[in-house]
């Protein structure tokens, strides 16, 4: 089943995210290489694909896994997680309708 994973940045968390962005971008091309992963992307802090210093206020990853629990603990040990650049992140089970 897909599961959404929505994060939400800590203030300030640019130079944390940076530090731990390649770690973070391996996990994703794992489930990505394994077929498992829908999207993945980071929330501007403003309206623009380029925010410069302004960051990023947090994240959305929609992945497949067998269980909302399987799903949690992937999120738990995501990197932007232990390094701090995330405050709050929540899974919820998400059904896929369009684009079918």
């Amino acid at each position: 089943m897909w599961y959404a994973i929505i994060a939400e940045d800590t203030a300030n968390s640019l130079e944390k995210r940076l530090a731990a962005r390649p770690e973070h971008l391996n996990r994703l091309q794992i489930l990505q290489n394994a077929g498992r992963l829908l999207l993945a992307g980071p929330f501007p802090a403003i309206d623009s694909l380029d925010p410069g210093p302004a960051g990023y206020s947090g994240s959305l990853i929609v992945a497949e896994f067998t269980t909302l629990e399987e799903a949690t603990v992937w999120a738990n040990n995501d990197p932007f997680v232990i390094a701090g650049v995330y405050q709050h992140v929540v899974v919820k089970p998400f059904r896929k309708t369009l684009p079918a």
